[in-house]
């Protein structure tokens, strides 16, 4: 046991002391950051690019308030100019496009012969911005052929609230769906994460050792076993310090940004509302929708995800760990581990898929729950399955079939290690590897 803790000290001490462990603690939340401001700044200039739209209507069905300007698209009616001579104009100029709206003798013969032309193919907002006014206008036109009061139908529409509670009476609400499905996307990303930078960590770590034969004198010292697992538990110790200083971080860095920024932002979007939008705006982006949302993530199992986020962390990050160990053991240079990545990876991954097409419509379908067991695909869907609540019994099954997997997996990685961390020379194939579990001793 004395020498587990020796292995485990010595593997943590030489990852946090790396600088490049050091450098990126403290430049990854910044880089992160700033992408994220970047992004947002990049679309904050795509929409400030004005598009200019123009449109020659022959069917004298539109008007130019069926044409209104949007923040990004402007309209001009060049119908008195005619077809030929607008197109011409339009390829010469810096014109987006020009919209072609035929005289037919029906709406529906209308509806699919409008053209629209353009140096550039237009983004899929531009025309889905012009389909919605043409088929608002041509629905609107149909309708009053057939003697129906426009203004009634407006007057009939009534906008819907439904309440939501659970069975014990608390008041839910939509929000805390959208809630639940960022909390548990993100626990699942971050798994993912986490397993693939570590896990490869801990790979090469092993194969260093092994290549520079400080290894063979390691082990006539050391249990193969002991070895691994040192490995594995140090470099998860380094890394679990590594996410709560980025933690701790970005939540200074948004805390700062959004006392700083956050009036601005608000102001700056809602600025751009019509009138009778604005004050509407204002209110949700006020105290009380704020309070709701904190009720809502106070709502939340927060200590049962916590405890859950940490189990299923550490449980699928050493679980994938032994098999990178192995892999590591196995091979002499990370090229040749390739061949031997692909089906460690495809579980991850699939997980990933599963909890996004799966437990984000239904958290509680057989789907969602088979895969919330599965020990290689649980650590990532169940932690996005628990934010909606999971029962104990579920729980359990799930927590035990991954710890015994666990076990077994270390187990097997571990006869794979003891035989592969003293070959050298050979390219290993999964018959060697088969050989090598088949080893007694």
């Amino acid at each position: 046991m004395s020498k587990l803790k020796l292995i485990i000290q010595r593997e943590f001490i030489a990852k946090v002391r790396n600088k490049s462990f050091i450098i990126m603690t403290f430049l990854s939340p910044l880089i992160m950051v700033g992408m994220g401001a970047l992004v947002f700044f990049l679309m904050k200039k795509n929409e400030e690019k004005i598009k200019e739209i123009v449109y020659v209507d022959e069917s004298k069905l539109f008007s130019k308030d069926d044409f209104s300007d949007t923040e990004t698209i402007h309209y001009q009616d060049f119908t008195a100019l005619g077809v030929e001579a607008t197109k011409k104009k339009v390829e010469e100029g810096h014109y987006a496009g020009v919209l072609i709206i035929p005289k037919k003798e029906s709406l529906e013969l209308l509806a699919k012969s409008i053209e629209f032309y353009s140096k550039d193919s237009p983004g899929m907002s531009v025309m889905n911005s012009l389909e919605n006014k043409i088929e608002t206008k041509l629905r609107n036109e149909k309708l009053t052929n057939f003697g129906i009061d426009l203004d009634k139908i407006k007057e009939s529409k009534i906008q819907t609230d439904i309440k939501m509670y659970n069975f014990s009476g608390e008041e839910s609400s939509k929000l805390i769906n959208g809630l639940k499905i960022g909390v548990g996307a993100i626990a699942g990303y971050l798994l993912m994460m986490f397993v693939m930078i570590y896990g490869t960590s801990v790979m090469r770590s092993v194969i260093e050792e092994k290549t520079s034969r400080i290894i063979e004198v390691i082990v006539s010292s050391v249990k193969p076993f002991q070895l691994m697992m040192g490995k594995i538990v140090g470099n998860a110790a380094a890394g679990l310090l590594q996410f709560f200083i980025w933690g701790i971080l970005l939540f200074i860095i948004m805390t700062v940004a959004s006392s700083v920024f956050g009036v601005d932002m608000v102001e700056m979007q809602t600025a751009k509302l019509p009138a009778d939008q604005l004050e509407a705006a204002k209110q949700a982006a006020g105290g009380d929708k704020m309070q709701v949302i904190i009720q809502e993530i106070l709502r939340l199992p927060i200590l049962k995800m916590f405890v859950l986020f940490i189990f299923y962390f550490l449980g699928g990050y050493m679980l994938y760990s032994s098999l990178f160990a192995a892999v590591g053991a196995a091979v002499d240079n990370e090229t040749d581990t390739q061949q031997f990545m692909l089906p460690i990876m495809l579980p991850l991954i699939l997980g990933v898929y599963v909890g996004f097409a799966t437990v984000i419509n239904d958290p509680h379908g057989s789907i969602a729950v088979l895969f919330s067991h599965i020990p290689f695909t649980s650590p990532i869907v169940m932690l996005m399955r628990v934010p909606f609540g999971v029962s104990w019994y579920e729980l359990v099954i799930s927590m035990t079939l991954l710890l015994v997997t666990f076990v077994f997996m270390v187990w097997l990685a571990a006869k794979i290690y003891r035989v592969g961390i003293l070959m050298y020379g050979k390219k290993p194939t999964y018959k060697d590897l088969y050989k090598w579990l088949k080893y007694k001793g």
